[in-house]
């Protein structure tokens, strides 16, 4: 997440500085009263507005793809990896279904390989009746040997009976020897079939080793779409928050301000201590509208605190503003979620001084021709006090309300009536009427001159010493 903060900070820093090159650009578009394509000036300047935020769009989007390799694979490369996690899937349940057979051949093979046990076992109960038959074939072979000797009416006849026992005999050697003969085989087939197990096993310890990687492959995948999922709908809600106008907090916005003079750390301390907890509240109030305000939200360095208090701590007295370091949407969901503070904020503390003398020239605009319009007029006059408010800010001044003149409207109308009935170009300028300190409020009067000369102006022209030098 954090070098999603990181490419955000660096999105809305683009923007910002697109956006202020477009401002500035569109601002002397207008005042040049440029004209393309045969489009009227103010025409020009909307189409330069419109451009900017194109390039705007443009260079976020190119600065999205280019930095975040995940975002693009997110954007561009999802449907694959769906495809990928979809083969691998299949692979698996095909792997499965591989296992099974191999089981099934394995059980075959194991009841033939209990067969052939039980034939051997026959086999070897069949030849060891055929020697204990043999054995006494031979005792009885000794005994007529021993009765031959004591006659030879006997020898006939137990030589007749040996010839029988003799052939007996050669018929079982020749059982014997086909029953080793078969139990050699049988054994030979019994190594085989026990080769054949082991390969088999082998093959089963393979097919295993494939799925248990194709099932983290698997997971690995599943893991890898929920984040960028995640991803692809975090981006979506804010570029959702960015173009429809759901910001709750802008960069730079300021929450809370205030005008200090402290002498010691202590004051300092309960001082910063008091604005951070209202821009806490303030913060909490705009992000999440209705929910409890003794949570904290916002974030800050201790160092940057430190470094404050310490400031502060000499006496003099200090304008402090606190100001959202980015740009926060309705509804952030680490403010809702009530996750750890994430709302990063910055403490900007100026002297409170004199800015601008009185009778200082602040701002111009040009009336090119004569005979200008209501509207025109009212359009050149915001242009004028926009200008005015914005070089306030430039310059530090934190309290940009304008007030022109005696702040009645009958002043201001007089004024501009004075103008639209000149026959001429006039140069209408913003005149610091009183010192106007970092403080505020801006406090002006108008002033209408041609070639160096004061023709009109909403206060009296004692007001401006040194007016005419200046121009």
């Amino acid at each position: 997440m954090g070098s999603g903060y990181v490419l955000i900070v660096a999105v809305l820093l683009l923007g910002g500085v697109i956006a202020t090159l477009g401002d500035r650009i569109g601002t002397k578009v207008g005042k040049a009263r440029l004209s393309l394509f045969n489009l009227r000036p103010r025409q020009t300047a909307t189409l330069v507005s419109i451009s900017t935020g194109s390039v705007i769009s443009a260079s976020t989007l190119a600065l999205l793809f280019g930095v975040s390799s995940q975002l693009r694979t997110g954007v561009f490369e999802l449907g694959r990896i769906q495809d990928d996690l979809a083969q691998a899937q299949n692979q698996l349940e095909r792997a499965q279904r591989e296992q099974d057979d191999v089981e099934d051949e394995l059980a075959s093979a194991t009841t033939e390989r209990e067969r052939a046990r039980e034939r051997l076992q026959e086999i070897n109960r069949s030849l060891q009746a055929a020697r204990e038959q043999q054995q006494t074939t031979e005792e009885q072979l000794e005994q007529t040997r021993q009765q031959q000797q004591t006659t030879e009416d006997q020898l006939e006849q137990t030589r007749s009976q040996l010839s029988s026992v003799s052939q007996q005999a050669t018929g079982l050697r020749s059982e014997i020897e086909r029953l080793q003969v078969e139990r050699e085989s049988l054994q030979r087939q019994q190594e085989g079939i026990q080769a054949q197990i082991a390969e088999r096993d082998e093959e089963i310890a393979e097919r295993d080793a494939a799925i248990a990687q194709r099932e983290q492959l698997l997971a690995q995948l599943e893991t890898q779409q929920q984040f960028l999922s995640q991803q692809v709908a975090d981006l979506e809600r804010q570029y959702q928050g960015l173009f429809r106008g759901n910001i709750a907090l802008g960069r730079n916005q300021e929450l809370v301000s205030g005008v200090i003079q402290v002498d010691t750390a202590t004051e300092a301390t309960q001082v910063i201590t008091r604005l951070l907890f209202e821009a806490n509240r303030t913060a909490l109030q705009r992000i999440a509208p209705g929910t409890p305000t003794d949570r904290q939200v916002i974030s800050i360095e201790t160092r940057e605190v430190e470094r404050l208090i310490d400031r502060l701590s000499d006496g003099q007295e200090y304008v402090i503003q606190v100001l959202s370091a980015a740009n926060y949407v309705i509804g952030e969901p680490c403010v809702v979620r009530s996750e750890a503070p994430c709302v990063q904020i910055f403490v900007d503390a100026a002297p409170n001084q004199l800015v601008y003398r009185a009778g200082e020239r602040l701002a111009s605009t040009q009336l090119e021709s004569a005979g200008v319009t209501d509207r025109e007029l009212v359009e050149r006059l915001n242009l004028l006090i926009a200008a005015t408010q914005f070089r306030a800010r430039q310059d530090g001044i934190v309290g940009t309300a304008v007030q022109i003149a005696d702040n009645r409207t009958e002043t201001l109308l007089a004024f501009l009536e004075s103008v639209k009935t000149y026959e001429r170009p006039l140069e209408l300028q913003t005149i610091a009427a009183n010192p106007i300190f970092t403080t505020g409020p801006i406090q002006i009067e108008l002033v209408a001159i041609r070639n160096g000369l004061v023709i009109f102006e909403t206060g009296p022209i004692l007001s401006f010493p040194g007016l005419l030098n200046e121009n």
